[in-house]
């Protein structure tokens, strides 16, 4: 075993070994020494763990590695596999005991699959997709994610490549080999993406050149991973939650979202952690463990809260505190508790309502102004909601039943507006613009659905539309079972 006397000169040796063949110059040589050592100390904590199996070894089927590990679990892996065209039907003949929170272990995925008279979707009867104005199509992968930026469309999927379309067509690419893209975000000239490795990567587009994309990045930084490899992981708990610094997500990034003037970044993992990052110098400020199991969706506003929605079927309030240059969040309220899983979460555009979409095909709704009372539901799909945007007061859902809902809102009543029907698949993502090319007075969207068929559609949606029924009834018997629990703070 080598004497810490023998140090330096071993260094020395080593420096003079690895100099003669890469050219490295001495500090690079002790980084290298002090990242491996720090290397080695994780994996000896991983294995006290047990923890060799959340990492991504491929050593069997994927949805059997998620299955056995996400017990009673609501994910988005599990759309991934099988062809998208039986996708749908498959749900409500699976064995989803590993994704429904349910206590009878039923499927929340086929709840709907019977026929719910409840349900004022009928697939049959929807209108015709005469605000389809075009679609993008790509045999390469499911399509995860969304994020439009003026002109540019960013589109990720399973494939690990990271496409970016202008006008209907492609006009760049760029690949990334973390894996599964699951959440794109943009804030000026950067593009954020989480992967399925736990990672973020950061992009840059050039402002000459749409075309170029250079990769800045990843989160956490080698930076980051040298300071924490000289501190001892500290645990400490906060409002019931244990927050630990772990730099790097164990599991799949599932979603990303701003604070309101972008300059936090937060992604929620499958972890059961969401964290915080800094944008000025991308350090990660906090991780918080925040729920019983994945962290589904992540959306910030309404005066510095944060909200996350999770597979435990959970919504909880976490309000931000500056300290210093850092900050810290706290565990507001429990916001809503139920046995299906929550699988998106949406902000109005003014920041008054806060909707949650989930695995039965209800979306709950929240008064952001009057203490978070909770406002009604109203039935939208029948299967799980996948996915919320917001416009103006539009509400638009995208569901596993392959159909995109409408609504406008007006006060606490929603109308459905339209049913935007053409996927083959599971609508996987939206992203919504502003149609800056519209010459009426109408407020228009420019709206983006991309989906388990391999497809991103586009459509033209406005609040103008004649609504093609009443406002939906809230149904009060569910209502009462929304429960709201603030934090013991």
């Amino acid at each position: 075993m080598l004497h810490f006397s023998c140090l330096p000169s071993f260094l020395f040796l080593l420096h003079l070994g690895i100099s003669s063949i890469y050219g490295l110059p001495f500090h690079w040589v002790v980084y290298l020494l002090i990242f491996a050592c720090f290397l080695c100390m994780e994996t000896i904590r991983f294995k006290k763990r047990g923890g060799f199996n959340i990492l991504f070894e491929e050593t069997g089927p994927a949805v059997g590695r998620k299955v056995a590990r996400l017990k009673n679990s609501t994910s988005e892996e599990d759309f991934k596999h099988g062809s998208p065209a039986t996708i749908t039907s498959s749900l409500s003949n699976q064995d989803f005991s590993s994704f429904a929170s349910t206590p009878n272990g039923s499927s929340p995925w086929s709840s709907f699959a019977a026929g719910n008279s409840l349900c004022p979707v009928d697939e049959a009867n929807a209108s015709p997709p005469k605000e389809l104005i075009g679609s993008l199509v790509r045999e390469e992968g499911h399509v995860y994610s969304l994020a439009v930026s003026g002109d540019l469309l960013y589109t990720g999927s399973d494939s690990k490549n990271i496409r970016v379309w202008m006008n209907q067509k492609k006009l760049s690419g760029f690949k990334s080999h973390g894996g599964l893209v699951k959440a794109i975000v943009i804030a000026g000239e950067k593009i954020f993406t989480g992967h399925r490795d736990g990672k973020i990567r950061v992009w840059k587009v050039s402002s000459k050149t749409p075309r170029v994309h250079k990769r800045l990045g990843t989160l956490p930084t080698l930076k980051d991973y040298l300071k924490n490899s000289f501190a001892p992981t500290g645990f400490f708990e906060a409002n019931g939650c244990r927050n630990s610094l772990w730099l790097r997500h164990s599991d799949a990034i599932s979603c990303l979202c701003f604070n309101e003037d972008k300059t936090l970044l937060y992604s929620g993992s499958w972890d059961k952690t969401f964290k915080v990052w800094r944008i000025s110098d991308w350090k990660c400020l906090e991780s918080i463990r925040a729920h019983d199991d994945a962290v589904n969706t992540i959306v910030a506003g309404c005066d510095g809260l944060v909200f996350t929605g999770s597979a435990d079927g959970s919504v909880k309030v976490w309000k931000r505190e500056l300290e210093g240059r850092g900050t810290r969040h706290l565990l507001s309220r429990s916001l809503f508790k139920q046995d299906f899983a929550i699988t998106a979460l949406a902000l109005s555009p003014d920041g008054t309502f806060v909707y949650c979409g989930s695995s039965d095909g209800i979306i709950n709704f929240w008064d952001c102004e009057n203490n978070l009372s909770h406002c009604g539901a109203f039935r939208g799909h029948k299967l799980a909601v996948l996915c919320l945007v917001t416009a103006g007061n539009l509400v638009i859902s995208g569901s596993a039943d392959k159909l995109i809902s409408v609504w406008k809102r007006c006060g606490n009543d929603h109308f459905l507006m339209t049913i935007l029907t053409g996927h083959n698949g599971p609508i996987k993502c939206l992203a919504i613009n502003k149609d800056h090319e519209s010459t009426s007075d109408e407020n228009q969207w420019i709206l983006y659905s991309g989906s388990l068929d391999k497809s991103v559609k586009i459509w033209r949606v406005t609040d103008q539309t004649p609504a093609t029924q009443s406002p939906i009834e809230m149904d009060l018997s569910y209502n009462k079972d929304v429960s709201s629990t603030p934090s013991s703070d």
